[in-house]
């Protein structure tokens, strides 16, 4: 699941040339029927529980331990496990954004095509499975969980306050575009509702268009574009429209304010990628009905999803392999996605009709499955370079400094380009 990657304005560890050497494996082959503990390194909710259930059915002997932490912190936490080789689990969960940055440390994990996964290649879409490679294409670094196309999600409750529509349809036509978007949220602004606000934040709004965009933060040479590309800099000027207009509930995501903002309807749209219903309906747990999803703006996009890679540390990869397999299997993925939200990355279940017809009462009964299908099938992957964490962090604190009123955007704008320079 990829509940959580966010321009969050927080400081990372930029830190991994320290990991390039290869470590060496502690692996112990496991005797028949001996106990085996697995660990698996997660950040956040992936749904995975039940399907320890199940896999313990046949595999008696494993005992699978989840060691779940936050997003920052597990992923740098992996960075300096890895530096000192210790300390990592069996199983770790690595985020769209963070990936290439470990991909391009093949000598720190196990290729997976030891372990037959390389048959594995044909479930997925092909761009997914490309980012799970090593950088050269040689090896197979990690195995897919989902992708996150995008939707929006919205209170009908709220709009209908507003005098704006709440049909799903005639939402998605307010926005076809994000100019449009910004126009709805001054008419949304305009009802003067107490306590809230058109959107969370300008953070995930600035993701979504560049996401969209042919390129974005860097080039398929892994050179950051942040300063050249100029559709970068129009997600940045329109991303700061919402902050300068006063639309934005200035709730950084996944902070405790912007949980308790589902709750207390602090916002009435949220850049939605299929992960994110889950945590709403988790949030927002007495708003059953009031949230709905329509069409984002600008057509697709993609907003997360992960991989499950093999640290070399761990003492039993085979095992550890067998179960990645199984975790990210084509039915193992349709169940989380019926049960989390999280949208599986096999295109053949798209078109499955457990998955076309798919619907949540929380969400109004919407499409679901349709909807995050069409969007799935829609996607146009970016290329994605070694420092993208990074690089949208500096991107994500500049947002936030204006959205505060600490700086203008074209003084924020400086400083980004100032700050991504550094990112090496």
């Amino acid at each position: 699941m990829t509940p959580r990657f966010r321009l969050l304005a927080v400081p990372l560890i930029l830190a991994l040339a320290t990991a390039c050497g290869s470590s060496t494996p502690a692996e112990t082959a496991a005797k028949p029927n001996e106990k085996i503990k697995l660990t698996v390194g997660l950040f956040g909710d992936f749904g995975f529980k039940p399907l320890y259930d199940e896999y313990k059915k046949t595999h008696p002997n494993v005992e699978i331990v989840e060691n779940v932490t936050q997003f920052n912190d597990h992923h740098n936490n992996l960075v300096k496990r890895l530096a000192t080789n210790a300390g990592a689990a069996d199983i770790e969960a690595v985020e769209v954004g963070y990936v290439s940055t470990f991909t391009a440390l093949p000598g720190k994990f196990h290729d997976l095509k030891q372990y037959g996964l390389d048959k594995r290649q044909g479930d997925y879409l092909d761009w997914k499975w490309q980012q799970g490679l090593s950088k050269d294409g040689q090896q197979v670094l990690g195995l897919g969980t989902d992708v996150g196309g995008l939707a929006m999600c919205y209170r009908k409750d709220l709009f209908k306050k507003a005098g704006l529509p709440t049909d799903r349809t005639e939402v998605a036509a307010l926005w076809p575009t994000w100019d449009a978007y910004i126009d709805t949220g001054k008419k949304f602004a305009g009802a003067n509702l107490d306590g809230t606000k058109f959107v969370d934040s300008p953070g995930e709004i600035f993701r979504a268009m560049v996401n969209q965009a042919p390129a974005g933060l860097y080039d398929d040479q892994d050179k950051i574009i942040v300063d050249s590309n100029p559709d970068v800099k129009k997600a940045w000027d329109l991303s700061n429209q919402l902050s300068q207009n006063n639309l934005t509930a200035k709730l950084a995501a996944f902070s405790p304010p912007w949980n308790t903002g589902f709750a207390k309807g602090s916002f009435a749209t949220i850049i939605c990628p299929a992960w994110m219903t889950g945590f709403i309906q988790e949030q927002a747990a007495g708003s059953s009905g009031k949230w709905d999803i329509a069409a984002v703006p600008g057509g697709s996009g993609n907003s997360g999803g992960s991989h499950l890679m093999l640290p070399k540390m761990g003492k039993h990869p085979k095992e550890a392999a067998e179960l990645i397999d199984f975790l990210t299997s084509k039915d193992s993925q349709a169940k989380v996605f019926k049960e989390e939200g999280t949208f599986p990355s096999i295109p053949a279940l798209y078109d499955d009709p457990s998955i076309q017809s798919f619907t949540k009462p929380f969400f109004g009964d919407a499409p679901i499955g349709k909807i995050y299908s069409d969007a799935a099938k829609a996607l146009k992957p970016q290329h994605l370079g070694p420092k993208e964490a990074d690089v949208r962090t500096a991107i994500g604190n500049g947002l936030g400094r204006v959205e505060q009123g600490k700086q203008t955007p074209d003084q924020a704008w400086t400083q980004v380009l100032q700050d991504v320079a550094k990112i090496k």
